[in-house]
């Protein structure tokens, strides 16, 4: 019987106080293990910010979102993983109604038929004279 693969997108805060070195492990260390057990679309790091409230003492925080297609059985040992590490200030997985795609398609998708559309307006303005 085949597997079903569900749509997850998954952000956590990892702590920065230990270095970017530290910082860029962990990141990795949580990419590859979706990536050996899903299918990632996209890896959006948004780098370390400023919290809303302090966790653990700690003022600022590294954001990565990953946006991945995985078994519904792999959700709870990713979970537990990322309670575990302590580099992990937060964690939140949620499953995706829709079919998500990488945000730079999206982008050039959109830049693509917005140029199709000058140039669909320029000729009828052509036409017109």
């Amino acid at each position: 019987m085949e597997k079903v693969l569900n749509s997850y997108e998954s952000l956590f805060i990892v702590d920065v106080t230990n270095g970017e070195e530290a910082t860029n492990a962990t990141v990795n260390k949580f990419t590859s293990l979706i990536a050996e057990n899903g299918t990632i679309i996209e890896v959006a790091q948004w780098g370390k910010r400023r919290l809303a409230y302090p966790i653990n003492d700690m003022p600022e925080g590294y954001y990565v979102v990953v946006t991945f297609k995985a078994a519904g059985d792999f959700l709870a040992e990713l979970d537990r993983l990322f309670q575990i590490d302590e580099n992990v200030m937060r964690s939140l997985t949620i499953k995706l109604d829709f079919e998500p795609t990488a945000k730079a398609a999206v982008v050039e998708e959109a830049a693509t038929e917005e140029v199709a559309v000058v140039e669909e307006v320029s000729a009828e303005a052509t036409d017109a004279e």
